[in-house]
């Protein structure tokens, strides 16, 4: 994927924008359709960082693009938001034989075609059953991945993932009864990373403390940095099912080397 993206980037840009796609209305491919918001102050020229969100049941790409969650996020740090749009309103992820990985592999090329885009830095997210296909789209599509950024949605941690990211990131509250928290035996709440750390061959599970941008809801972190390959990260919080205020904007911040500010 990402060396189609790599050649793509030696043709002259074609905006969405200017194509007649961008923000609530979608950008066409085939029978299918995207959303795309370009960052705040960008000058039309330097290559993207490009986080690409798959929404929520029941959703579309309009919400994404214009959720201060996410796109209040990425606006400020000069990402570009890509958000897919779910036939019927959701996701295919149950398993591999899916069509919304290859869908979302296109939606990537196309817009290549239509923005200069930095293929290092490809991040992928979700919510909620959004969280799921993402974790779905980077176990099979995600070897140039720079990072799997998982909000409350994941799939079943005995896959046998043929891809994975560079790193993993999931964020999922204790209190979710709506995308379960997955404990693993005993109640282990390192559990909803067990498949990434098995397959980057991690051992060591470091706690890293507690953080937090909203006074009240803290959230506690778990890392995994002496894996084979790889990296996990792993936070949780005591809440329900939701995007915690900030925590996309904080894992865009540390992986491009910022000090995490909110928002």
């Amino acid at each position: 994927m990402i060396r189609i993206l790599t050649c793509l980037l030696f043709l002259l840009p074609l905006t969405a924008a200017a194509n007649g796609c961008h923000g609530d209305v979608a950008c066409p491919l085939g029978d299918r359709s995207y959303h795309v918001l370009e960052p705040d102050g960008w000058d039309g020229e330097t290559p993207l960082p490009v986080l690409l969100h798959f929404h929520g049941w029941a959703r579309q790409g309009d919400v994404v693009v214009n959720h201060e969650r996410i796109a209040g996020a990425t606006k400020l740090r000069g990402v570009l938001l890509v958000a897919p749009n779910g036939l019927g309103k959701s996701w295919n992820f149950w398993s591999a034989d899916t069509r919304d990985v290859g869908f979302a592999d296109r939606v990537l090329e196309d817009v290549a075609k239509r923005y200069p885009i930095d293929p290092d830095q490809i991040y992928v997210s979700g919510y909620s059953y959004g969280g799921a296909m993402a974790w779905r789209f980077v176990c099979q599509s995600g070897d140039d991945v720079t990072a799997l950024l998982a909000v409350a949605g994941s799939i079943r941690q005995t896959e046998d993932c043929q891809q994975a990211p560079a790193q993993v990131r999931h964020v999922h509250g204790t209190d979710d009864t709506v995308m379960d928290f997955p404990f693993g035996p005993g109640g282990d709440t390192t559990f909803p990373v067990a498949l990434w750390r098995q397959k980057f061959h991690c051992d060591t599970a470091i706690p890293r403390g507690d953080w937090s941008v909203k006074p009240f809801l803290t959230l506690s972190r778990v890392e995994w940095t002496d894996c084979a390959q790889g990296q996990v990260t792993l936070d949780i919080h005591p809440g329900g099912h939701f995007i915690p205020h900030g925590w996309i904007g904080w894992q865009l911040d540390e992986l491009a080397g910022r000090t995490p500010v909110y928002p």
